[in-house]
């Protein structure tokens, strides 16, 4: 479901900024409030989901009415004629997320055998990168071949039905768990120490974030044609997929912090060289196919780490809490970032994300080794 569902939203997302600013006539700040809407709203509900889920809702229930509401969405972004219709259709497919997330999460870490949670996750996101190089793929044959761009966006139509098709037939539905009562209070300081800090960091490190939608802009702006967009981006997801299920596995061996931190440490080193980087596609491929790289290097390990250190009762619902924290801080870092490029240029904002992701890796260090 994973590979398939990021097929049909991958062949969209590479081409949004371009459709934005080129077909729209939107700004770098309209792209970096409809990133960060989209992504808040998912993060919101990521939350909701996942208590529904500790609560004894259906988990296949939550995870096809979100899939099923994302591939209702995404097409219809090729009928848009202004940049709100765009965000509107962005909230929806988000809702979808959001519904769709913690529950999937949840399910993954309960059956996921002892000390292999780093594998299981890794897995779940070398598949979901897997389908996002596939996605670009299709585009980019799909754009040499002559179809026009919204045409691009209706074509996102068959691998959303494919994921469909595995849900309703391909997941098994598992009776809720029986629960006397309400799940108990999901209290912050019952939390584990390293849960927490993860959170917080998180959070810290989302407002940091650039959106990738902002590394579209950053290769036009050097020169590489609109119909290798989605090649690059597929190249990228590609790397993903390598690195995250490799990640994951490392982190079963090494313990999840270490990865954590050297993958976010990582991401500084490829902000600093984004925003001092040349002209040239030899640097602009190898830096976009680097920060898919960091990106993927820590998301098995930070899942994997909620997954095992939250209680069982209230796993979810922890799954919930980290995607909100991310959540929260995307919108307001997207926006500053998209007004830091508009104002003074793309290097002055990648310079603020690099240190900003800096004091991010250095809070989630220093909180963890209170411990």
């Amino acid at each position: 479901m994973s590979f398939w569902n990021d097929a049909a939203s991958e062949m969209l997302t590479p081409l949004l900024p371009v459709f934005l600013t080129a077909t729209l006539g939107a700004g770098p700040a309209v792209v970096g409030l409809v990133e960060g809407v989209a992504e808040a709203t998912a993060s919101l509900l990521k939350l909701v989901s996942g208590r529904l889920a500790d609560r004894g809702w259906s988990g296949k229930g939550l995870v096809l009415g979100g899939y099923g509401l994302s591939n209702a969405a995404r097409p219809l972004i090729a009928l848009a004629s202004g940049w709100s219709a765009v965000l509107g259709l962005r909230f929806a497919d988000r809702i979808g997320k959001g519904l769709r997330t913690a529950p999937r999460d949840a399910l993954i870490a309960a059956d996921s055998h002892d000390g292999r949670h780093g594998v299981a996750f890794g897995f779940q996101r070398a598949m979901d990168h897997g389908g996002a190089m596939v996605g670009p793929l299709v585009a980019f044959v799909l754009l040499q071949a002559g179809v026009p761009l919204r045409h691009v966006f209706l074509w996102s139509v068959v691998p959303g039905a494919i994921v469909m098709g595995l849900l309703v037939f391909g997941l098994p539905r598992r009776a809720p768990a029986a629960r006397a009562s309400a799940p108990p209070p999901l209290r912050w300081r019952g939390l584990d120490a390293r849960v927490r800090a993860l959170v917080v960091a998180s959070g810290a490190l989302a407002f940091a974030a650039v959106p990738e939608a902002f590394l579209v802009l950053w290769t036009r702006e050097r020169g590489i044609d609109l119909a290798f967009v989605p090649l690059i981006w597929a190249a990228a997801s590609g790397v993903k997929a390598l690195v995250a299920g490799a990640s994951g596995a490392l982190s079963d061996r090494l313990g999840r912090l270490p990865v954590v931190l050297g993958g976010w440490a990582a991401r500084v080193a490829v902000l600093a060289a984004l925003a001092a980087a040349g002209d040239g596609p030899l640097t602009t491929w190898a830096l976009f196919l680097a920060w898919g790289a960091a990106l993927a290097s820590t998301e098995g390990a930070e899942r994997a780490l909620v997954g095992e250190l939250a209680p069982a009762a209230q796993r979810a619902t922890a799954f919930g809490l980290y995607h909100l924290s991310v959540g929260l801080a995307a919108l307001p870092g997207a926006l500053l970032f998209g007004v830091l490029w508009e104002a003074w240029g793309s290097a002055v904002a990648f310079t603020t994300a690099a240190v900003l992701t800096a004091a991010a890796a250095a809070a989630l260090a220093a909180i963890a080794r209170r411990r």
